[in-house]
């Protein structure tokens, strides 16, 4: 590994630095051209743009002239944010990883990038993305080894982070497309409850599934910057007043494991270093219990699918009868696939989601447990860039719209970085990111 392309940036030190007055913006934004133009050619997190520069020194301009008084500034003041190309931004193109000509996939910014600029964000750039959050893979490589892919679909917004180019950087999940680049990648990252970040302004995969996510170093970056983009955040929200109050008479969350099928789906090496984590929370006094929460996981495997090709597929009615032939092979298999699913198909599927999501409900309020536990992929970024790798692992809580992330949990013998998934309850985000905390306590003291 060269150690000098891994080097993240805390988001909350950032922050408040920059909201303190050092450096100002504009010695902020030389720094960062200095940094991506010496490490991203190595690593392909961002899509190429000439005049970066200039276009950031002039936003930084007009966001002092804004607030002349770094100290009453907004929480992102100056702070310089990755968006994933299929985010529309105002002042930047959208080619969401694809060889469509340029404009026609222009659309007004979206909300999430509304949210930061309105925090005082200045956006870094686009970052690559697989074609249209698909399997087809962009140019980006892992910056903890570049012959690994960093997963996808959230490319670049994964290895920007990871590489220290941004603190903060914006994905989307579909199904994995958060969880397994910042698992990849040895960041955090942050998938809410489906819907609690509007989607507006984002080019669409599967609407039912479509979910804005984000990127940060650690834990206290993720909970900086998730109020400020979430829906109706619940700054009061967390530990105290959390349901379920006998879980925290020892102070700590309880543990659930779902074994099974799906847990069988880890390889070696994410099983071992699962196994080994569980032991460790264990250890320091948190109940962990297995429980067999997914008996029908092909089942559910079967639905997830059906409904998000059908849905790619509709995404695409009109782009891809124009432009059919510029599409990746990946892409355009997924898309021909979505055009034979019948339509009633889907609509059972979405019923059969409903049910799970309150049977998975159901299930976790009878056994007392306060967060699922899991892998965050089925084992270390793959060797090679023609894969993003497998979304397997994600896909039960994405399919039921939970809330979920993925915490730094040690690396293999190679030196790659190893995730551990955390879910929490719908609508939960707060008592999430709360509860993870004393995860990331145990996990960082190992």
């Amino acid at each position: 590994m060269d150690k000098s392309l891994v080097r993240p940036r805390s988001l909350v030190r950032e922050a408040a630095s920059l909201r303190a007055g050092v450096p100002t913006p504009a010695v902020h934004v030389d720094r960062l051209c200095a940094r991506i133009e010496q490490v991203d050619p190595l690593i392909h997190a961002f899509v190429p743009e000439p005049g970066r520069a200039d276009r950031l020194q002039a936003e930084a301009r007009a966001l002092v002239a804004r607030h002349p008084d770094p100290a009453q500034a907004p929480p992102l003041y100056g702070v310089a944010v990755g968006i994933k190309d299929i985010v529309h931004v105002d002042g930047l193109p959208t080619h969401g990883g694809s060889l469509l000509p340029p404009g026609v996939l222009a659309g007004p910014q979206a909300a999430v990038v509304d949210r930061l600029r309105a925090a005082g964000a200045l956006v870094a750039g686009k970052t690559v993305t697989a074609e249209f959050a698909g399997s087809a893979p962009g140019r980006t490589r892992n910056p903890h080894r570049p012959e690994h892919t960093p997963g996808g679909s959230s490319s670049g917004s994964a290895a920007a982070v990871a590489a220290g180019l941004v603190p903060l950087a914006i994905g989307t999940q579909t199904i994995g497309s958060v969880v397994r680049p910042a698992a990849y990648c040895g960041v955090v990252g942050f998938r809410p409850t489906f819907g609690r970040i509007p989607t507006a302004g984002v080019l669409p995969n599967a609407p039912s599934f479509d979910t804005l996510g984000l990127f940060t170093a650690d834990l206290a970056g993720a909970a900086l910057a998730a109020p400020l983009l979430c829906d109706d955040w619940d700054h009061a929200a967390g530990p105290d007043d959390a349901a379920g109050g006998g879980a925290w008479a020892d102070g700590a969350p309880v543990l659930g494991v779902p074994v099974g099928p799906y847990l069988d789906r880890a390889g070696p090496e994410a099983r071992q270093a699962f196994d080994r984590q569980l032991a460790l929370l264990a250890a320091r006094g948190l109940t962990v219990r297995r429980l067999d929460l997914l008996p029908d996981f092909e089942e559910l495997e079967r639905q997830a699918q059906t409904v998000n090709r059908f849905e790619m597929a509709a995404s695409h009615t009109d782009w891809f009868a124009r432009f059919g032939d510029l599409y990746r092979p990946e892409t355009a298999a997924s898309i021909r696939h979505g055009r034979t699913v019948d339509p009633a198909d889907r609509a059972a599927a979405l019923r059969a989601r409903t049910e799970f999501r309150e049977r998975l409900a159901e299930r976790r309020q009878r056994a007392g447990v306060d967060l699922l536990l899991a892998p965050s992929a089925t084992g270390p970024a793959p060797l090679g860039l023609d894969s993003t790798g497998s979304a397997v692992m994600s896909l039960p809580w994405s399919f039921a719209g939970l809330p979920a992330l993925s915490l730094p949990a040690g690396v293999t013998a190679a030196g790659l970085p190893l995730g551990l998934q955390v879910v929490g309850e719908a609508g939960a985000d707060e008592r999430l990111l709360a509860l993870a905390a004393v995860l990331e306590r145990v996990l960082d003291g190992a």
